[in-house]
């Protein structure tokens, strides 16, 4: 274990003393009560660790948590001496992000004659708020307790937003109770790997608040996605009446963009709106909502007469400006809700007659173009760049035999990506929340694929999101990946060994 002790995302600041914590298991963590339930997830989590609740009382070494209002909201300090560990923390989200660490240490220091840490004491705080990963469940449904599996893994590197893509072509995993046909039809498509010829599923609210529920407890926000007004093949399948032609329409079993959208010219699409909010607002106490915007084709909307009338009553000048005008009334929908709207850089485009709310933010993943324009505009803007490594579908080297779609994301990109580049100015870093790595599904059909994609390029983003500029280096990273590739190991985490960059 090196001066840094291998930890990942690497701290702000680590100093070592040459002595050692010795402990036959790990002790019992105790202290303010402001800090109770991240005691109780680091225990749950290190039941491995902590199988003799006795361990405290018999050798005297403790854990102790001590607010500190002096440290950053996220911010913590952590001091390993021979007899205790000592964390410091001015909330509880410093405070699980200091026992993360510790239990990083403990993943990796388990042996015959119990856990031995090297003593130092660590300073350590986010570069950027928005530390984010989304996975695509509307291309394949994964199960619960897979999703619960990798929101844990995310909490370990500090990553601290689930972006959850909920909606999409090919399934509507969302259930809304005035628009039952949304998850009895939309949720289920043609599928040649299913023995029964169909696979898809849908969650039901007492799964999503666990799922909420448990994600809080870890310090992650869940950001739902419900994709509009493109994307919607599931919605047209299950209320063909929303189309611009009526249908047919199916679930697509195909990928790829699809002509089929939400008719801008009918207001039907603005009652299921309304249903689609009320229902993202009672289930996720999160602050966003991500409506999509990307990929929108404009052919129907050009052939529709409904589409042209609204065209002249809203006096826009052509259909590629109705999306402004749809995304502006979204928007509004949603903070008349209590939330603010974050899309796809596609709702920036043709937005000069209907501008965006000042509140709602942009997600950049055509490049980083769009994240630049949108700063310049006074809008806030996760960096999601698909040529930086922020695509987790995309293979990981340029080999015919490796897993992936389209395009390269090597570990090196994913540990290089800057949110907040030299192209900005002073007045629009700090509109940069941070950035996401992103794992579309459209070949990812298992739970254990994924993870392979994910890791380790999700510890590279993770240290290029927290991790001050100064203090990254790549070759350091590499020299502390194999001490942590043995923690994932131990999480049961598939992960890609081949070449990083």
């Amino acid at each position: 274990m090196n001066e840094n002790l291998s930890l990942i995302p690497r701290p702000v600041s680590v100093k070592t003393t040459g002595s050692f914590f010795r402990s036959p298991v790990l002790p019992v963590p105790e202290g303010d009560t402001a800090f109770r339930n991240e005691i109780e997830t680091f225990k749950e989590q290190t039941t491995s660790c902590t199988n003799r609740r006795d361990a405290q009382a018999e050798n005297g070494k403790k854990i102790t948590l001590v607010t500190d209002k002096s440290l950053g909201v996220e911010a913590y300090v952590l001091e390993i001496n021979p007899q205790a560990l000592i964390l410091k923390a001015a909330s509880p989200a410093g405070a699980y992000h200091g026992l993360q660490s510790i239990r990083e240490l403990v993943l990796s220091s388990r042996g015959e004659t119990g856990i031995v840490l090297p003593c130092a004491e660590i300073v350590d705080y986010p570069r950027f708020p928005w530390r984010g990963f989304m996975l695509d469940c509307s291309r394949y449904f994964y199960r619960v307790e897979f999703i619960k599996k990798i929101i844990d893994a995310l909490s370990l590197h500090h990553i601290n937003v689930f972006h959850w893509h909920l909606t999409d072509d090919q399934g509507w995993r969302l259930p809304v109770q005035k628009y039952p046909l949304l998850t009895e039809i939309g949720s289920r498509r043609l599928d040649y790997r299913s023995k029964a010829g169909y696979s898809g599923g849908f969650y039901s609210r007492e799964e999503i608040r666990g799922i909420v529920d448990y994600a809080a407890s870890r310090h992650v926000e869940i950001v739902p996605e419900v994709d509009l007004p493109g994307h919607t093949s599931s919605v047209l399948a299950a209320y063909p009446g929303l189309g611009c032609t009526g249908g047919p329409y199916r679930v697509e079993d195909r990928f790829g963009i699809f002509e089929e959208v939400l008719c801008a010219g009918n207001d039907g699409i603005f009652d299921l709106a309304e249903a689609v909010f009320d229902t993202l607002a009672e289930l996720f106490p999160s602050p966003w909502v991500h409506i999509g915007g990307d990929e929108v084709r404009f052919n129907r909307w050009d052939a529709c007469p409904k589409c042209k009338q609204r065209i002249e009553e809203a006096g826009l000048t052509s259909s590629r400006e109705l999306q402004s005008w749809i995304t502006v009334k979204f928007a509004r929908m949603l903070s008349e809700r209590g939330k603010t709207a974050i899309g796809w850089d596609e709702i920036l485009e043709d937005s000069e007659r209907y501008r965006l709310p000042e509140d709602a933010a942009v997600m950049s993943w055509r490049g980083r173009e769009g994240g630049l324009r949108a700063s310049r505009l006074g809008h806030r803007v996760v960096m999601s760049p698909n040529t930086e490594g922020c695509y987790f579908d995309y293979r990981h080297y340029k080999d015919p035999e490796e897993p992936g779609r389209l395009q390269v994301s090597t570990v090196y990109q994913c540990y290089n990506m800057d949110p907040a580049g030299p192209e900005l100015t002073e007045d629009e870093v700090p509109l940069i929340l941070g950035g996401q790595g992103n794992l579309w599904s459209e070949l990812i059909y298992a739970g254990k694929i994924a993870e392979y994609m994910i890791f380790p390029r999700l510890c590279a983003l993770a240290e290029a999101l927290w991790t001050p500029r100064a203090g990254k280096n790549f070759t350091d990273f590499t020299e502390r990946l194999p001490v942590h590739r043995e923690r994932l190991d131990g999480l049961g985490l598939l992960q890609y060994r081949g070449p990083l960059g």
